[in-house]
């Protein structure tokens, strides 16, 4: 999806409406070249889609270092929360809305999707829709994601505050709040930091979600080093 970000970027410069569409389609590629690798082979689904991003990623940095200028690079891979306009934070609304609904009609699609892909292709319809309805939110979520924080930063916004509420909770409702709390608290955090420290913010973000996730890692009662080793004593 970098790669369509890139090219709307050389067009249009660092604007809002055009790097969107731009990463909105190479994003559908992506998921769906990922998703058909997954479901026709015995490829992972989480590895496919990380070969794809990365060669999408690969290829944009690629287009925009023989264009562009370092400035231009950097903002692109690493974003600039503090420097949203109206138009970005209206984009990031309207994708989250449109995310919170599509999950509460797909739940418990997703679910079983997630759970038993294979069963749940036999017995319903809505296998497919659940799959590539997940991956097209994926698309739009990495796509508001690299508005604020850049296209490296997003990915893990994405990937930790799930990773961290897997320590804490075996049940999907309490996973759903502490990832949720994570993200919050971590860019709160992370903004603060930033403002007051002259930290870069989207680093900021990311590493205190990284430490919330070596705490997780090591306190987590779901398999958390430290606690799974204290049951077995």
């Amino acid at each position: 999806m970098k790669e369509k970000t890139a090219i709307g970027f050389l067009i249009s410069g660092i604007s809002v409406t055009a790097m969107t569409i731009g990463g909105v389609i190479a994003g559908c590629i992506v998921a769906i070249l990922a998703g058909v690798a997954a479901r026709h082979s015995k490829a992972e689904e989480d590895a496919s889609m990380a070969a794809f991003y990365l060669l999408s990623l690969a290829l944009g940095v690629l287009i925009i270092s023989s264009k562009g200028s370092n400035m231009d690079l950097l903002h692109v891979l690493f974003g600039s929360t503090l420097a949203l306009n109206n138009a970005a934070l209206i984009l990031l609304t309207l994708i989250a809305s449109i995310t919170v609904l599509t999950l509460a009609v797909l739940y418990r699609p997703l679910v079983m999707e997630c759970v038993d892909p294979a069963f749940f292709k036999t017995v319903s319809k809505l296998s497919g829709v659940a799959h590539y309805g997940f991956l097209l939110l994926l698309v739009l979520n990495l796509v508001a994601g690299f508005q604020a924080l850049g296209t490296l930063m997003a990915v893990g916004l994405m990937i930790l505050p799930a990773t961290i509420a897997r320590f804490w909770s075996g049940r999907l409702g309490g996973m759903f709040i502490i990832a949720f709390v994570a993200s919050i608290t971590s860019c709160y955090i992370g903004l603060i930091l930033s403002y007051y420290l002259g930290f870069a913010t989207s680093p900021s973000i990311v590493l205190v979600m990284g430490g919330l996730y070596l705490l997780s890692l090591l306190f987590g009662r779901q398999g958390g080093m430290i606690f799974k080793n204290w049951s077995k004593g």
